[in-house]
């Protein structure tokens, strides 16, 4: 079971995302405001925002949110101007990290940044450090309970996905990102809400974390994702499951 997979989907199941709803929103009203900046305030002709704005419905964002943070990424209303940038690192045991942020100031974000890792015993590195290891994929989660494997699959690969794996209690659904939005929309078209659909940094291999190691890497997770600036984590841990719930408890 994979690493990225496992702190993702246990902490849906206990409900950290609800209780951090308002980190949530403001990760995604960032992401929205970008999006719009960057390629229109039209989904129909903006695939990111679109992918956004189906972020934003899914955990219930008002639709008046959504409205007014586009028209700030359009200049239709001020704001505040985020630069999206991306830090690479070393956490616990030398598992590679990779911290995509949205900032109005990169100065402050990467000092802060470089203060957690070095408070949890990691360290920031270079541009292309650790980006090597990981390879930008489409990736949906769909509890086993919820989905027969065959019916899943058909849909899958018919909407242009690679390769549905068997994840113990999970599928995981592998795509490029650029069929991401086709497969999703495919999986949601069979009555399946997924525990995770995004476009993600996938390892290539895992680094086995145990005892303290471990304990260190889940605290150093938390308090990455609850930086204000940080808007996605991806690392190549590999923690046991048992582990992290104890952790999180």
């Amino acid at each position: 079971m994979s690493g990225h997979s496992k702190w993702h989907t246990i902490k849906h199941k206990k409900g950290a995302a609800d209780a951090k709803r308002g980190k949530i929103f403001t990760r995604i009203i960032k992401e929205l405001t970008v999006a719009a900046r960057n390629g229109g305030g039209d989904p129909d002709a903006n695939p990111r925002l679109r992918t956004v704005i189906a972020d934003a419905k899914a955990v219930n964002m008002p639709a008046e949110n959504i409205k007014r943070a586009i028209q700030r990424g359009t200049g239709e209303l001020p704001g505040v101007s985020y630069e999206e940038t991306t830090y690479e690192g070393y956490g616990p045991g030398g598992a590679a990290l990779i911290v995509e942020c949205l900032t109005d100031n990169r100065n402050r974000t990467v000092g802060e940044l470089r203060h957690l890792l070095t408070k949890h015993n990691g360290n920031l590195g270079e541009t292309n450090s650790v980006a090597w290891m990981f390879s930008k994929k489409g990736y949906i989660v769909v509890p086993k309970d919820a989905a027969d494997e065959e019916t899943l699959l058909n849909a899958v690969l018919e909407a242009g996905g690679d390769d549905l794996r068997d994840d113990e209690d999970s599928w995981e659904i592998l795509s490029e990102p650029a069929a991401f939005e086709g497969v999703r929309d495919a999986v949601k078209a069979l009555g399946i809400e997924p525990a995770s659909a995004e476009v993600a940094m996938l390892p290539q291999n895992y680094v086995k974390l145990e005892g303290k190691e471990a304990s260190q890497m889940v605290r150093l997770m938390e308090a990455l994702e609850e930086h204000d600036d940080v808007q996605h984590v991806w690392s190549n841990f590999d923690i046991e499951e048992k582990e992290i719930e104890a952790f999180l408890a």
